[in-house]
């Protein structure tokens, strides 16, 4: 995975990598779905930025672009973002749609991860 920002530990993925890097990691993954023009992504990308760094080793974190990538979005029903989708061994347990406090994905993060 690529980084998305400066030092991140944050990959991007695409339509095209989606199922290698998310369906088929074993543990804890969440996806970002974000875009561009989007103020509340915009202000939810430096907590998911922190939460990456602080569950590194324990949760993979990666984002995805919903303009460039909408088989994916559309696959897993995404209607408004930010959306954040929590995965375990490659299955959705959760989503969260919205602009959501670093405490509260902190807590649902180590959920996922424990």
């Amino acid at each position: 995975m690529s980084e998305v920002r400066g030092e991140s530990v944050v990959g991007a993925v695409t339509d095209e990598t989606f199922s290698a890097e998310v369906e088929a990691h074993r543990g804890a993954a969440i996806v970002d779905l974000w875009a561009e023009w989007c103020g509340p992504c915009r202000a939810l990308g430096p907590i998911v930025d922190d939460l990456a760094r602080e569950f590194e080793g324990r949760v993979k974190v990666a984002k995805l672009d919903i303009d460039n990538n909408p088989v994916t979005t559309a696959r897993y029903n995404v209607r408004s973002i930010p959306t954040l989708l929590f995965f375990r061994d490659g299955k959705l347990v959760e989503s969260v749609v919205g602009l959501r406090s670093k405490n509260e994905l902190a807590a649902r993060i180590a959920k996922l991860a424990a």
